[in-house]
């Protein structure tokens, strides 16, 4: 009697050891042992992975690269009708593995992008695109974070089957940085050259971990980059709206574009998320899991130091949005450079003590 009230203990608490070990394997985060466990008791093909994890073809960005194409017969359409791209593309992978690569060069990117039109245009070769977006990168000396950000973002969006190009706006002189006021340049100067339907105002230095996160517009404007791994991953805090932003050319006019006045690090993302509550809009986010972002490491920039007056700013948000945006931006532009992989655009948008740049000086007859 006593020995089988043993082999009873013993089988419970064998069964209790598995329950542990299968709720331990199901948490995120140790896909790499549920495919291992999947492989020894269900013999699967061992180059199958789960969806959005890290191991088999979807851990690589350019894993599908060479197939971003349709069947010739396909594009032709039905009654000579354009064939339109799926609504869900089906060249995703989900997550993929985020690195920085000491030698990595322009060059390299470049080759691995061979689709890639000059300015950083790009459009599906064998299907209509159901979506076109432009992407403006305010910059000024983040040519090493720029390399990288390329890299990962070419590949990312042509898995989405987006009609994209690129912008990189570029601070001209020494001047305190002006993030918010680069960004109306972008809207304006991008939508001189097409009529964008989606505008995506993209932090340098971030880089997504997941094809999911979709780079179109919502109804509503979107906040991308809900989890960065600076932040743990995690939102920090409610109405952050920061880092990856996307508007339809309507919303950027109905909130009046963004600030132009915030000379220096901080305070303008706080104030383009009160002015979307301002205009009667709301932000849309999308999941934890699949919004994620790596952030390249870095100092603050010189020419970037902290704004003192960010938050008696941001009290006046209220009183003076709609007379500081898109409907009193000024600047000029020095240079438009159409690059292999994005289009360049440099611009003296003034200063903190100088706001505006000088007018051309007028021609005598």
């Amino acid at each position: 009697m006593i020995a089988l009230q043993s082999k009873w203990r013993c089988l419970l608490m064998f069964l209790g050891i598995q329950l542990v070990v299968v709720a331990l394997l199901s948490r995120e985060g140790y896909h790499k042992r549920i495919t291992y466990f999947i492989r020894i008791f269900r013999k699967v093909d061992p180059n199958a992975g789960l969806p959005g994890n890290l191991t088999g073809p979807s851990g690589d960005v350019y894993a599908n690269h060479a197939n971003h194409s349709y069947p010739a017969e396909a594009a032709q359409g039905h009654a000579g009708e354009d064939y339109y791209c799926p609504k869900t593309s089906p060249l995703l992978g989900g997550a993929f593995r985020v690195t920085f690569p000491s030698g990595l060069t322009l060059a390299e990117v470049r080759r691995k992008n061979p689709a890639v039109e000059r300015g950083g245009r790009y459009r599906p070769a064998n299907c209509k695109a159901r979506q076109r977006t432009a992407v403006i990168i305010p910059h000024r000396l983040r040519e090493h974070h720029l390399k990288f950000l390329l890299y990962y973002l070419h590949p990312f969006l042509q898995r989405q089957q987006l009609n994209y190009a690129i912008y990189v706006i570029h601070q001209a002189g020494n001047d305190t940085f002006n993030r918010a006021k680069l960004m109306n340049v972008g809207f304006r100067e991008a939508m001189r050259e097409e009529d964008w339907g989606c505008l995506f105002f993209h932090d340098v230095d971030l880089i997504p971990e997941d094809d999911r996160n979709s780079y179109t517009c919502d109804a509503n404007p979107k906040h991308s980059a809900i989890a960065m791994d600076k932040f743990g991953y995690k939102l920090p805090y409610q109405m952050y709206f920061g880092g990856v932003s996307a508007l339809t050319p309507l919303h950027y006019l109905k909130i009046n574009g963004f600030p132009n006045n915030y000379w220096g690090w901080g305070g303008e993302d706080d104030d383009i998320a009160a002015r979307v509550s301002l205009a009667g809009l709301s932000i849309t986010r999308p999941s934890l899991k699949v919004g994620r972002y790596k952030m390249i490491k870095h100092k603050h920039d010189k020419g970037n130091d902290i704004n003192p007056k960010r938050f008696n700013m941001l009290a006046k948000t209220r009183q003076t949005w709609k007379q500081d945006g898109m409907n009193t931006v000024q600047y000029k532009v020095v240079s438009r450079q159409y690059l292999p992989l994005y289009t360049n655009i440099t611009v003296d948008i003034g200063s903190e003590t100088r706001p505006n740049p000088p007018k051309p000086a007028s021609r005598r007859p």
